[in-house]
Formats: C-alpha cells, structure tokens, sequence
C-alpha cells in the first residue's frame, strides 16, 4: 500500500442530526462499538491527513472531545448551516494544498476512494466519489407520479469530496446568496471550478434514520453466496485460490475460481454490502483475468472496516470432476490465509447432483458458501 500525497481533512459534524432518533446528534451516538464521528476520523488519519478538522456545534465541545478522545484532531465550531460550516473548517487548514470534505455520517471511508479523489486533483480543482442511479426516478406531486427522470444521466454523490484548499476557500468566499448549498461540489462549480467524477463505494453510506443503527452491533452475522461458471477446454482452473491441473478450466472475466466467488459473496452478504457484480463489474477491464484472492481481500477488508471478523467458513464445490478431496486441504489453507483465520475454522467439501443438470453433464461448476462474522 502506497504512501498517499499530503493532504488535510475537513469532517462536519455540525448538524444535529435527530432523524436518526438517538438521543443525542448522530454524528456523536454510538455505532459498531465507538462514536460515528471517531469511524471517520481514525480511517482518515490512517490515510495520512493531517491536520483532520472536525467541525462542531456549537456548545457540543465536551461531548465531542470525548467521542475523539485520543486522537490527534482539531475541533472547530461550525455556523447555521453546513456551508456556514465548511467555511470555517477551511480557515484550519489554509497551510495545505489539497483537503477532503468529509461529512460525519459517513463512518466507512474506504482507502481506495481517497486514492482516486487525490489522483483526480492532478487534474482538476475539485473531485467528487458518485455512484449510478439503478432505481426508476419519478416526478412526485401530491402523492401522484407526474413525470419520469432520466437515471442514465444522473449520479448519487457521497463524500469525502477533494478540493486544491485554494480552489474551494476561494469559492467559499465568494459564494453569493444564501448560504444553502447542498454540498461542496456545488459551491466550487458556482465559482467556475471543474468537477471530477471518480468511482464511489457503497460502503459511504450515509447513517440517516433510525433503522440506520438499527442491528448494528449484532454479535455475530450469517452470509451465504453462491455462484457458478462454465467449464471450457484450455482454460486454467482455479478453485478456492488453488490452481488444479485439469484440460478444462472455468470461463470467466478474472480468473473464474467460483469457490473464492462464493465466498466473497457470503462476506459482502454478510454486511449488506451487495454482491461481487457491484464491486468488481465484469465490465471493468481491470479485472480481466485477475485473481480471486484480490476480490476476497476486499471484501475481508469491508468486513473490518464494518466492525467485524471472520468466524468460520463452509464452502461446498458441486461438480463431477475433478476430485476435490486430494485438494481439500490446500483449499482450506489459501482460503483461511485470506480470511485471517485458522484452517480449522474452514471446511471445503464437494458433491455431485448424480450427473443431474449441467454439473452432472460436466458442463460447469457451481459453488456455495456459508460463513459468520464476529464482532471484533
């Protein structure tokens, strides 16, 4: 993992944020086993931001202080609105060339993100993670659908967003009217600024409503996945990160290993964090022959990230051929070397549908997983 350019970190955290229904502002109460606010703020200066701003309300400095107690942050009192807010977050960091606007809400801020934001400020002032609209959009008035919106074209906006400091303080200053602006994206393209789109995660999701903190310290978590891919002559075959010497192999855009897809799935399952399609698309040219370890390391990592630790894990090979017992526990191993756990804590097996369907014609393999989290 690379060392990230230098950059400074703007936090908001200076809305009272009672939608959620906490008896205290959101950005404070509890969740996954520490203030929402301190999520955030530790993922940030692992990253390496310095200085990390977090902007208040006002007369909420003891509460704060002791949501970040240990952590190397400055607390800044926030105005009216958000933008208000910002504004004055930027006046602590005005020493540093570039700077993330991060609201509080949004515990998880995954390393990748703050890589692809900084990369797009070699090119342009401000940069922004989006994420496609995959739901129909309608026109509400009065309860009633009067128009329809056009999905292709729009984009769901997370933060952090990443500005040069001198870009989007200028903007601040110079923004005319009200002081509403949804976010700083905004703010920056009403002063003339470009906006890059990079790739979001749906791990940013923002902490809203009530059922938002619902469940979230659940002890352990259950996920299951499952997944199958054609056998093809030529092809190597990889199942559960080990590479079988066979004259048929399975097709695929990475490397095909459907035991390690299952996997994957079973761990973004558990955390409600989709399926192996929405963070590694088939469309993506990145992933063309990659390996599966790659995927698992991901999803593993969301899994930390979300509070948690693998338990243990069953995954259950369907296919006539080839024998999965010679290898059973090498699969075992690659796959507990992934997960961060001991072999023990993981079972391989097969079985055959009795030449039934498309695994018993030899046609194609099939896998499933199940596994648990716990919390760490």
């Amino acid at each position: 993992m690379g060392t990230l350019p230098p950059f400074a970190a703007v936090i908001v955290a200076a809305g009272q944020g009672l939608r959620a229904g906490q008896s205290l502002p959101k950005q404070f109460a509890p969740w996954r086993g520490k203030p929402v606010v301190k999520h955030s703020a530790e993922a940030l200066l692992a990253a390496g931001a310095s200085p990390v701003v977090i902007v208040i309300p006002a007369g909420a400095e003891e509460l704060a202080s002791a949501a970040v107690a240990g952590l190397p942050v400055e607390l800044v009192t926030g105005g009216e609105t958000r933008q208000q807010s910002v504004a004055r977050g930027l006046k602590a960091v005005v020493a540093s060339e570039k700077v993330l606007i991060h609201d509080a809400a949004r515990p998880h801020v995954p390393r990748a993100v703050i890589e692809r934001l900084l990369a797009a400020l070699e090119h342009h002032p401000g940069a922004i993670p989006v994420l496609p609209v995959v739901d129909s959009l309608v026109v509400e008035s009065g309860g009633l659908m009067t128009g329809t919106g056009d999905r292709a074209s729009l984009r769901r906006v997370q933060t952090p967003q990443a500005f040069l400091t001198s870009a989007i303080a200028t903007a601040h200053a110079s923004w005319q009217g009200s002081a509403d602006a949804g976010d700083d994206a905004q703010v920056l393209r009403a002063a003339g600024g470009t906006i890059a789109l990079v790739q979001g995660d749906e791990a940013l999701k923002k902490l809203t409503f009530a059922e938002d903190f619902m469940n979230a310290d659940l002890a352990v978590r259950v996920g299951t996945g499952f997944d199958v891919h054609r056998l093809e002559h030529g092809k190597q075959l990889w199942l559960c990160g080990i590479r079988i010497d066979s004259e048929f192999g399975l097709a695929g855009h990475s490397d095909a290993d459907v035991g390690l897809h299952a996997v994957v799935d079973a761990l973004l399952g558990a955390i409600g964090a989709g399926d192996i399609g929405q963070h590694f698309p088939p469309t993506d040219e990145r992933w063309k022959g990659a390996p599966s370890s790659l995927f698992v390391a991901h999803a593993v990592d969301l899994v930390t990230q979300a509070g948690y630790r693998v338990g243990n894990i069953d995954v259950t090979l369907i296919c006539e051929a080839p024998k999965i017992g010679p290898h059973r526990d090498a699969m075992r191993a690659s796959i507990a070397a992934l997960a961060g756990i001991d072999a023990a804590a993981v079972n391989v097996k097969a079985t055959t549908t009795e030449r039934l369907g498309f695994t018993g014609r030899g046609e194609g393999i099939a896998a499933q997983a199940i596994l648990t989290l716990v919390r760490s």
